[in-house]
């Protein structure tokens, strides 16, 4: 996969965005040493944004898909109001053990929750509302997160959608791979779909922000 941005421009951005806590610069190196794929975490850049989000919105509920290493669950929680909350899920026991470990050595394991199984499954059993639900799994499932968790969204709530650029593929029509299909395929679905409306942003490896749609679009 391509760099969507210049990582000159990208390390120039993250050199100049509030860095993260000692413990989180912790879990980015032990998701480095000890997982595979370590590049499925977010990073200081977009967790930071993921924060803002966050707190900007004031979001007391928040549903992560794709707790990874924990790194996105713990820095959202740095942005909740008192008395906010973290459901994350995932599937990965090897990758939960970390989340857990570090969750529970940070100021927020009261606020978040894991829960390891099919996600899909463990949205069938919380009712939301969700203020913020933030998508970061397996890709050829993003048409049914997105649908399994629209009406659960709050009625101001934002879906945060992440990997939906996938390093360019989206624009290569001769990559046929199961998740740069699915990408490109949920990318149409969301752009189309007229109860909601989508930015997509160029943010590392391309963030979707989704809203229900007000009777003025």
């Amino acid at each position: 996969m391509t760099e969507i941005v210049d990582p000159v421009v990208e390390s120039y951005a993250e050199a100049h965005t509030t860095p993260p806590s000692p413990l989180l610069v912790e879990l980015a190196a032990e998701t480095e040493r000890s997982l595979e794929l370590p590049r499925m975490m977010v990073g200081p850049l977009e967790g930071r944004f993921l924060e803002t989000l966050v707190f900007a919105m004031g979001a007391r509920l928040v549903l992560e898909i794709g707790t990874f290493s924990g790194y996105s669950a713990l820095f959202m929680a740095t942005g909740l109001p008192p008395g906010g909350r973290i459901v994350s899920c995932d599937l990965d026991p090897t990758a939960l053990a970390v989340a857990r470990r570090f969750v529970e050595a940070s100021p927020h394991a009261k606020r978040i929750e894991i829960r390891e199984g099919p996600a899909l499954e463990t949205l069938a059993d919380l009712d939301g509302p969700f203020d913020l639900v933030f998508i970061d799994a397996d890709k050829t499932n993003y048409v049914n997160y997105y649908d399994a968790v629209l009406p659960k969204l709050a009625e101001r709530g934002l879906i945060v959608v992440d990997n939906t650029l996938w390093g360019g593929a989206v624009l290569d029509d001769t990559d046929q791979s199961a998740d740069t299909v699915a990408i490109r395929a949920f990318n149409e679905m969301v752009s189309h779909d007229d109860r909601v409306v989508c930015v997509q942003l160029t943010i590392r490896d391309g963030v979707t922000l989704i809203r229900r749609r007000t009777g003025d679009g």
